[in-house]
């Protein structure tokens, strides 16, 4: 098959800039790569045309070659000191069908980034100096060995999981109905939404290529009473009036336990109480926690003997001649 232009195969004009060259080769990277189009041959060969095209078009004296000899400038047998290449040849291997599988360093571009972008890092058919295999098999005339894709999995713990960490078992299907169990340990202090990395347990690679990794997103159940920010956690407290206004001691629920917390007189509803140290452990290290916030509620009888509501009467009249609430009756 006759090659095309490198600049039709991208559709752009010959003055296109960088960025022009890199937007078009996305586009058609994204649209065309073997991992998202599998078993389609027409799909495969538009890929590998077009990623030799942003080869030579990404490097500037490779397009300054092109622009000025054509294919001929990268055919086996162009004279080094007329190409401008020195030292070892950027182009090997073959395609089959009489092709030639040219292998691109690109000198400025990281493909890495380029597919990280484009597909948020499940493709890894690239080395970070150059593209140098593809995804899912060979292009014909030669075996490429591939890494797996990554595979994606979720999983629901309770609150209790997450702050002190656990082992569990998740349940795996593949692609041909084939159940398996895998054992996933969750660290303590892991946040809703984080996601925990298994190494060679997503998708087999190809041709001998190792497997990709298992990506699990962690969702945690809510536990009535608590809530967390960050690594703190805020716990709301009921106390009685009396204690309120008197001060004194309640207990109150921590992650790890009841304890006995002073309560300064004249503490008010909405209040907060500091318990240092008592909040969720850090990930990165687990002996430094957050902190524990009591939230102080106020307890209002729902009924009074007569004899507490008589004393209630006189205190809400002594509050009163002092001036506090109101004028006496």
């Amino acid at each position: 098959m006759e090659k095309r232009d490198y600049y039709e195969v991208l559709g752009i004009s010959r003055n296109a800039d960088e960025a022009e060259i890199k937007r078009a080769y996305r586009k058609l990277a994204k649209k065309y790569h073997p991992d998202t189009n599998p078993g389609d041959k027409q799909a495969e060969q538009k890929f590998k045309e077009a990623t030799e095209a942003y080869g030579v078009l990404s490097d500037s004296e490779k397009k300054k070659l092109y622009d000025r000899y054509g294919f001929a400038a990268f055919e086996e047998g162009f004279a080094e000191n007329q190409s401008g290449f020195g030292g070892e040849s950027d182009f090997s291997g073959s395609f089959g069908n009489g092709g030639t599988y040219r292998s691109f360093h690109f000198s400025g571009q990281d493909m890495g980034d380029i597919f990280d972008d484009l597909f948020g890092n499940i493709f890894h058919g690239q080395d970070k100096d150059g593209f140098h295999r593809r995804t899912g098999g060979d292009f014909g005339g030669g075996n490429f060995s591939e890494k797996g894709a990554n595979a994606r999995a979720e999983m629901e713990i309770s609150f209790d999981e997450a702050v002190f960490g656990c082992d569990k078992i998740l349940r795996l299907q593949d692609g041909n109905g084939k159940n398996s169990s895998l054992k996933v340990h969750i660290p303590a202090g892991i946040d809703e939404g984080q996601s925990i990395r298994l190494k060679g347990k997503g998708a087999p690679g190809t041709g001998g290529g190792s497997a990709g990794d298992l990506m699990i997103k962690v969702h945690i159940l809510p536990k009535p009473g608590y809530e967390r920010k960050g690594n703190d956690v805020y716990v709301t407290v009921n106390i009685p009036y009396t204690t309120a206004v008197l001060g004194g001691e309640a207990v109150v629920p921590t992650l790890t336990g009841k304890v006995s917390c002073k309560i300064a007189a004249g503490t008010q509803c909405g209040s907060k109480i500091r318990l240092k140290g008592k909040g969720i452990p850090s990930m990165k290290n687990p002996a430094n926690k957050g902190d524990e916030y009591i939230v102080v509620g106020i307890e209002v009888p729902r009924e009074l003997t007569p004899d507490e509501q008589q004393k209630l009467k006189e205190y809400d009249r002594a509050r009163k001649r002092h001036g506090h609430g109101g004028s006496a009756a």
